[in-house]
Order: C-alpha cells, then structure tokens, then sequence
C-alpha cells in the first residue's frame, strides 16, 4: 500500500508539476502578447499624431494661398478638417447660377473627375495613405451650396 501511495503521490507532484509548467508559460505568453499590444498602441498613437500634425500643416498651407483659381470658372475658396480623417475642399463655381445649372449633370461630371485627380495627385498622398475621405463642397458665384462631392478611401485607391 505504501508502494501504490508513493506512486500515486509522484504522479500527482508530476501532473502537478506539469500544470505549473503550463500555468506559467501561459503566463509568459499572455505578458509577451501585452508588452506587443502595448508597444503597437503607442507606436501607432504616435504616427497617428504625427499625421495628424502633417495634414494640419498642408490644409494650412492650403488655406493661406487662397482664394484660389484652380481652373478656368473654378475657385478654391478655403479647406478644412471638419472631422477625423475627413478634409473639405470649399469650392466656387464662378460661372454658374444655382437658378439655371444643371447640377445633377455638373455634379456626375466634377465626381468622375475628381476620383481620376485623386488617384493621380501627388499632393493627396497623405491622404491615401491615411484613408481620408475627401469633401468638395460648392457654391455658386452667388455663395449658394450647390453640392457635396464625397470622395471615399475605396474610390480614389
């Protein structure tokens, strides 16, 4: 009986020893997996700002060269960042009268238009890269909106 004790003990102080084994590589996996967790957010909280710092310095740039003709009837009037990961492009339509424009034509023309620059604009590369949605926001030579262009990540990549 003795003989079956001490087995039956030395089994257990195995399995025993086996669990603990277990209980602390899991422990050190589970602290690995949070030290990676932990260095990601930062890293990533720290080029979100950088971004953040990147774009805010453009649109500023952008806005001290405006007003702006950008093209013949076309004038930038200002660009913001209304949201996170949104920039808005406040344009004018010089020649054109909210009264008498066919806007759902010249709205369809401006977005096939706008997504080909939006892929091919060097000058946008911050924002593919970063998944910004752009707005182009237009008046009439009278300042009355006429639209809302919404350029999503997926359109323009």
């Amino acid at each position: 009986k003795v003989a079956e004790l001490k087995r039956q003990f030395l089994g257990l102080t195995v399995i025993e020893n086996k669990m603990r084994k277990q209980n602390i590589l899991l422990l050190v996996i589970v602290a690995i997996a949070v030290a990676v967790a932990v260095y990601f957010q930062f890293y990533l909280s720290k080029n979100a700002t950088e971004v953040k710092t990147e774009v805010s310095e453009l649109v500023e740039k952008y806005n001290k060269s405006c007003p702006l003709n950008i093209q013949e009837g076309m004038r930038l009037d200002s660009v913001s960042l209304p949201e996170e990961r949104f920039v808005q492009y406040n344009l004018t339509l010089l020649n054109v009268a909210k009264e008498t424009a066919e806007v759902n034509v010249i709205q369809e023309e401006l977005k096939k238009s706008l997504i080909s620059t939006a892929k091919a604009n060097p000058g946008l590369q911050v924002f593919r890269d970063n998944d910004y949605t752009l707005i182009y926001h237009y008046t009439d030579k009278k300042k009355s909106f006429l639209f809302d262009v919404k350029i999503l990540p997926d359109e323009y990549k």
